[in-house]
């Protein structure tokens, strides 16, 4: 009878035998990270799903024709980066993909929709709530007026990434929470005709309390990026204000500096 772990690793075995690597031997770039960031690109973009096995080193390095501490070394560099794991009878699996998110207006949703992550959202709350002093500056709204707050758990491919808190005008438009858990909060703005124009935001870092670290599993005092944005429509009107927080170990910013002129 076959072993559970055997198991795994037959049904694992084809993701990875359908991997076409392409390794230049004439460039100065390192074999082991030329082979290393094509596995990665295969992981971010879902070709290596959560629990897929790269079989062992050794049929790995004769198929590539490499030496095995090259690929140990490629292997070890994606452990480091927390995307593989190697376990005792099992072999080395992958853990999970990094979302890099490029630094422009647009919504967490469309960006891992985009990127084959595979989103899936909760509703942890959604209410009218008087606009504290900061919602209130953010939205252009009196101090304790009504304002729409939500807060959502974004999951990909079945573990938490964020948790997203945002705030909106009341009468902006019509929020079901079905539709909120379906798709993202900008695309259903989009849908209602709202054109979304440019935003203000801050990107920070801090350690996770105890109740964001049960949510977000990860343990408390964790790193934690956090994102603050205002954004606006075409008209200059604020529609939305959110405090996000993310898990460092899943999530970067991904953005393009340029030298002005």
């Amino acid at each position: 009878m076959a072993k559970t772990g055997d198991r795994a690793r037959t049904a694992a075995a084809p993701a990875v035998a359908a991997l076409d690597f392409a390794l230049d031997r004439s460039t100065p770039v390192p074999l082991y990270h030329q082979l290393a960031q094509q596995l990665e690109a295969a992981i971010e973009h879902g070709v290596l799903a959560p629990g897929d096995l790269l079989g062992n080193e050794v049929d790995l390095s004769v198929r590539l024709g490499l030496s095995r501490p090259t690929v140990r070394q490629a292997i070890q560099s994606l452990v480091d980066k927390g995307l593989l794991v190697r376990r005792r009878g099992v072999g080395t699996q992958v853990v999970h993909s990094q979302v890099k998110r490029p630094l422009e207006l647009s919504s967490l949703y469309d960006d891992l929709e985009a990127a084959g992550q595979g989103p899936t959202t909760q509703v942890v709350r959604h209410e009218a709530v008087p606009a504290s002093c900061d919602v209130a500056a953010a939205l252009g709204v009196p101090g304790g007026s009504e304002v729409t707050a939500l807060e959502r758990l974004r999951r990909t491919h079945g573990r938490p990434v964020a948790l997203l808190c945002n705030y909106l005008p009341p009468t902006l438009l019509d929020l079901d929470d079905a539709r909120l858990e379906s798709t993202g909060l900008y695309r259903m703005m989009r849908s209602a005709g709202i054109t979304l124009h440019s935003a203000r935001q801050t990107i920070g870092a801090r350690a996770a309390t105890a109740q964001e670290a049960a949510r977000l599993d990860e343990e408390e005092g964790a790193a934690l990026l956090t994102m603050r944005r205002t954004a606006y429509d075409d008209t200059g009107r604020a529609v939305e204000y959110g405090t996000h927080i993310y898990r460092a170990s899943r999530y970067t910013f991904d953005f393009q500096l340029l030298v002005r002129a």
